[in-house]
């Protein structure tokens, strides 16, 4: 079990590492000369490192404003944070958990060798998170760990090929080819941005082409533009919630001093993500050519959300401040009717905001960047109040899955198992 878990949760799981070993195998397939492995293995783990470097930064940002935007409003309820609840389901099932997750490898690669789903998903992290809501659902059925663990590998190989085709058409549109895929469980939200798109403006009017008026158009580079979008939001939330408040966060910072550094620190973070982007991407393209060439005919890498922000940087920002607009109006409802209250957790409203808002700009420029967020923003916010009570019944509280196919999986898992325990 030691070696089981060294395997899955410090390889496996582990992105970089994971993507560094398919780079590698893809270069020595092709035979290439031992620098050009050695070079290209090291320029997409690396490349993976300064992602997660920034990715971290950025995390840090926006849990310092989660945390003033909650105490300055007053908000409680449920967080909807992938990560927190696969904490949860590690302490309680973590062997369960992480067979599941090195069966569902494997049968992402037999899926992607002898089917037409071709995709190999590289995204170790959320393939573990799958892996902890597909346990967490056969659990709240009442299934024995053998079960859990054979039919979990099975559904969460199928997953990982599936979902990645979902997005496919989109992702065609945003890249401008068919070499890569979407290796991100929000698939079904990012498609739907990408429709919604096509059906309320058109790709030519990108919000990377927008003129913008005067003083305006220094917002057309990305940086500027998310350094002054996040410097006011900060600062919105640090007024609510007041310099007592502020200051304690900021362990004595002033606090009209801690928005500045931390709005300018998350713009930092994403110039920083977009360059680990670009640096892996030049590798693993090429490398994965000997894969699909040697061993999967035709495979396609599924690689995670921040992948595409390089092809519409501006429109990160305008589609995380939409689909956080429609997690907020969500929240607002859910408050007046009484139900559970899912407060829009600021980290993955940025990631799958700006995702969702980089499909809608590809087929409906700004106007679909706009609307196609905004959607998935309120998705994002229904499918973890309906798939909550199942993790409470469990044990399982104050968090939830925000990924719209992780709610999908885990709903239909659930009462479709229900209605065969009924049957049978």
């Amino acid at each position: 079990m030691g070696i089981l878990k060294v395997v899955v949760f410090d390889l496996l799981s582990s992105a970089p590492i994971l993507v560094g070993i398919i780079a590698l195998t893809g270069l020595l397939l092709q035979k290439q000369s031992g620098d050009k492995v050695i070079a290209g293995t090291l320029k997409t783990i690396v490349g993976f490192l300064v992602f997660g470097i920034g990715s971290s930064a950025a995390v840090v940002a926006l849990n310092s404003f989660q945390e003033l935007f909650a105490k300055g409003f007053g908000l409680k309820g449920v967080l909807p944070l992938a990560e927190a609840v696969t904490a949860l389901a590690q302490n309680t099932f973590g062997t369960t958990v992480s067979l599941v997750m090195l069966i569902g490898f494997i049968c992402n690669l037999l899926v992607a060798k002898f089917t037409p789903l071709k995709y190999i998903f590289l995204t170790g992290q959320h393939n573990l998170y799958l892996a902890a809501l597909l346990t967490i659902m056969f659990k709240a059925l009442g299934m024995n760990n053998t079960i859990t663990v054979i039919s979990g590998g099975l559904i969460l190989g199928i997953c990982a090929g599936l979902f990645p085709a979902i997005a496919q058409p989109y992702m065609r549109k945003v890249t401008g080819d068919d070499e890569l895929a979407m290796g991100h469980y929000v698939t079904v939200g990012y498609a739907i941005s990408g429709w919604i798109g096509s059906k309320v403006g058109k790709p030519e009017d990108s919000t990377e082409n927008l003129k913008l008026p005067g003083w305006l158009v220094m917002f057309k580079d990305y940086v500027v533009g998310v350094s002054v979008t996040m410097v006011v939001f900060f600062y919105i939330a640090s007024i609510a919630a007041g310099k007592e408040t502020v200051e304690s966060i900021s362990g004595g910072v002033n606090w009209l001093v801690y928005p500045l550094f931390q709005g300018l620190s998350f713009s930092a973070a994403l110039y920083v993500i977009i360059t680990g982007v670009r640096l892996f991407l030049g590798e693993i393209v090429g490398a994965f050519v000997g894969i699909s060439e040697k061993l999967i005919p035709n495979a396609k890498p599924a690689l995670d959300c921040p992948v595409v922000f390089p092809f519409a940087p501006t429109a990160t920002v305008i589609g995380f401040l939409a689909a956080y607009a429609g997690g907020l109006l969500t929240m607002v409802i859910m408050g007046l009717i009484g139900s559970i209250v899912i407060i829009p957790v600021a980290v993955p409203y940025f990631f799958i905001g700006a995702t969702a808002g980089v499909f809608g700009n590809a087929t409906g420029g700004w106007k679909g960047c706009i609307a196609g967020s905004f959607v998935v923003g309120i998705l994002i916010a229904v499918g973890p109040a309906l798939i909550y009570p199942i993790m409470e019944n469990i044990g399982l509280t104050g968090t939830s899955f925000p990924e719209t196919d992780f709610n999908i999986v885990g709903l239909l898992i659930y009462y479709i198992g229900h209605a065969l325990q009924a049957i049978f």
